[in-house]
């Protein structure tokens, strides 16, 4: 089997997922472009220098459906003899684009491959694609269906995550994210996006608030506990699938949850004889990839077993791994994460995560993958491991290992 090795790794800055954030000009397709573009440009590949596109974008609706791959790889500078395919795996499918890359140049089905990501939710809202597992009752109530807010809220009730924990959490991903933005720790992946005339519209992550305190956040109301214990009652729901629980405590906000961006990442993924051929350095090798099944209520408990399944299947224990980035999409997925391992959280998410900075949903993988890599090299340290919560239930999870 062949070996699959990053080559490189970019993102665009994160913008606010709102009609006056910056990026709300830019469409998902020209969100994708910048990033293709600079993977081209950086790397000087030129004709059919990879074998796919695979990107990962998750309401493929409207300006984001239609293979969004396809669209970008058309009105970027790559040669049109290079495809593009658009998966869906939720909040997951920028990683997993990474994973099916991977994979692809293991198995000897091309030596290289572009991966990664987009989402323009400030165009095209969450949900907007309407997918049947919220909107089926044949399929919804037979599984217990909650929104993912619910998913969070119950995690904290089972494991006993209280709102001053989440908070806390919170803040210091705020602390991280500026204390990293301060040492340009994210400069060599930070790709500028530019209007038609080349003038920057945006080159940092717009959603970062650095003056959140305990204080400011203990003002917010709960995002989720209408919409659990009024209407339309998910609350009752849970409790049905989870008699154990009294009630459930809603303890999720804005300000400890994950913030909605728009935002696009790619990463270069090739063989060894890749690497030659252009002249490229390998930056890490990708060690193993994994995903997994899980409890489609609580939904978001998937970076535990996927984690315990991607050690197992490589003889591996937590304590080989240096760092780790598990995507904050609600503070109470983190928390679990580390307890269900011991983890330090001095090892966890080093430079801030989405609760800082945002999660632009088909993007988020690539991005916490290229920023552990960039950390892995900045501290000097080896391997690393990447993972996300998924919608429905699921989990993913990639090993890298410097090179």
């Amino acid at each position: 089997m062949n070996e699959a090795y990053i080559y490189d790794a970019v993102r665009t800055p994160r913008g606010k997922g709102r009609k006056d954030g910056s990026l709300h000009e830019v469409s998902a397709a020209g969100l994708s472009v910048t990033a293709l573009n600079a993977i081209k440009d950086r790397n000087a590949l030129e004709g059919h220098a990879v074998e796919d596109v695979i990107w990962g974008n998750v309401t493929q609706v409207a300006e984001q459906g239609a293979c969004l791959a396809r669209t970008a790889v058309l009105a970027s500078e790559l040669d049109e003899s290079i495809p593009g395919v658009s998966i869906n795996r939720f909040c997951a499918s920028g990683l997993e684009a990474v994973n099916m890359a991977a994979n692809q140049v293991r198995g000897g089905a091309g030596n290289a491959y572009i991966a990664g990501g987009v989402e323009s939710m400030s165009r095209t809202p969450m949900m907007s694609d309407g997918g049947a597992i919220a909107v089926d009752p044949s399929i919804a109530i037979d599984n217990y269906f909650v929104p993912q807010g619910i998913g969070a809220d119950i995690i904290a009730s089972r494991y006993g995550f209280t709102r001053d924990m989440a908070d806390a959490m919170a803040v210091e991903s705020q602390r991280r994210a500026k204390a990293a933005w301060d040492a340009h720790r994210f400069a060599g992946t930070i790709v500028p996006v530019r209007d038609m005339n080349g003038l920057t519209i945006l080159n940092y992550d717009e959603f970062m608030r650095p003056g959140t305190d305990m204080q400011s956040l203990g003002a917010l109301k709960p995002s989720f506990k209408d919409q659990g214990e009024i209407m339309p009652g998910f609350d009752k729901v849970a409790l049905q699938k989870y008699p154990e629980l009294e009630r459930v405590n809603h303890i999720h906000h804005a300000g400890n949850s994950s913030g909605i961006v728009d935002g696009a990442a790619a990463i270069l993924i090739g063989s060894k004889e890749f690497g030659v051929q252009y002249g490229l350095k390998p930056r890490a090798r990708i060690k193993a990839t994994a995903k997994i099944g899980t409890d489609p209520t609580i939904m978001l408990t998937g970076p535990v077993p996927v984690t315990r399944k991607i050690l197992a299947d490589n003889g591996m224990n937590i304590g080989d791994i240096d760092l780790f980035e598990v995507n904050e999409a609600f503070a109470s997925v983190v928390m679990l994460f580390e307890q269900a391992f011991d983890v330090d959280h001095a090892k966890v998410n080093v430079n801030g995560g989405s609760i800082a900075m945002g999660h632009p949903l088909g993007a988020t993988g690539a991005i916490i993958l290229g920023t552990l890599l960039d950390e892995l090299e900045r501290t000097d340290k080896e391997i690393g491991l990447a993972t996300l919560c998924i919608g429905s239930g699921m989990g993913a999870a990639t090993i890298i290992e410097r090179v």
